[in-house]
């Protein structure tokens, strides 16, 4: 089970976007995909949430074609956190996080609970009263994460669950960057699937199980962290030299500029 694209060709207008992509977003682990920018990340996300309809190949959730899937059910199943969030409505923080609970008939009160606990994860409770408009881009992209997390928060009866996350460090400080992907492993820990989109080859070091690089809208290597970021195959996407080395304190490679 897993959520799943195979030979997936994206156009728009005559402009190919992404050509004959094959990838699994796993239950319990995650997968970073990495490539500069026009690469085709986003495009593929968006498949995968189900906001691009029209394109060639196979999408599969949890082995099943998502178009079979009902929105309500895809909702209980997959959370998705894009770049940016156009909501400019004066509603506080805490009523933005309880939208991840429409899909839910929970009840008020276990939605509630969600809700604060969500909010707790992402260092966002002492927002809850203040208007979404007035936070900062960090503080938005938490509390959008916030929201996410409660649409999925608890195992559903459909199947394994997958969160989708574009790009969720790019406006945060290092600090909410490191607590932001460190909440992504510990979702997977749990048995989530989690696909992150990154520009950071050292964040993708630290905290993914396996990395994706794109380029040109075609998946050009995937494997183990170890496996795939090699100065070898970094430098003909990237453009940079770099050297890869043991890190000092975890076991990982870590990626240095030349």
């Amino acid at each position: 089970m897993s959520l799943e694209v195979r030979d997936l060709d994206l156009h728009i207008g005559r402009k190919p976007l992404l050509h004959q992509v094959s990838l699994a977003v796993r239950p319990g682990e995650v997968l970073a995909v990495l490539g500069p920018n026009g690469a085709g990340k986003s495009s593929l996300l968006k498949i995968m949430a189900g906001e691009h309809r029209v394109y060639h190949g196979e999408l599969r959730l949890n082995g099943q074609d998502y178009k079979r899937w009902k929105s309500n059910q895809i909702a209980h199943l997959v959370g998705v956190l894009p770049q940016q969030s156009q909501l400019m409505f004066p509603f506080s923080v805490t009523e933005v996080v309880t939208l991840g609970r429409i899909p839910h008939s929970t009840g008020r009160i276990k939605d509630a609970e969600i809700v604060q606990q969500a909010m707790k994860r992402v260092d966002a409770m002492h927002l809850s009263d203040a208007l979404y408009p007035s936070l900062s881009g960090g503080e938005k992209q938490r509390v959008q994460l916030a929201r996410v997390l409660a649409q999925i928060w608890q195992e559903s009866a459909l199947g394994h669950r997958y969160l989708l996350l574009d790009e969720p460090t790019s406006a945060l400080d290092v600090s909410h960057q490191h607590h932001t992907l460190k909440l992504a492993r510990a979702f997977a820990h749990e048995g989530v699937g989690v696909l992150t989109v990154l520009h950071d080859l050292n964040l993708a070091a630290q905290y993914a199980d396996r990395i994706v690089i794109m380029d040109k809208g075609e998946v050009v290597t995937e494997g183990s962290v170890e496996e795939v970021l090699t100065p070898q195959k970094i430098r003909p996407v990237f453009n940079i030299d770099v050297a890869v080395m043991p890190h000092p304190t975890l076991d990982r490679p870590l990626v240095v500029n030349l």
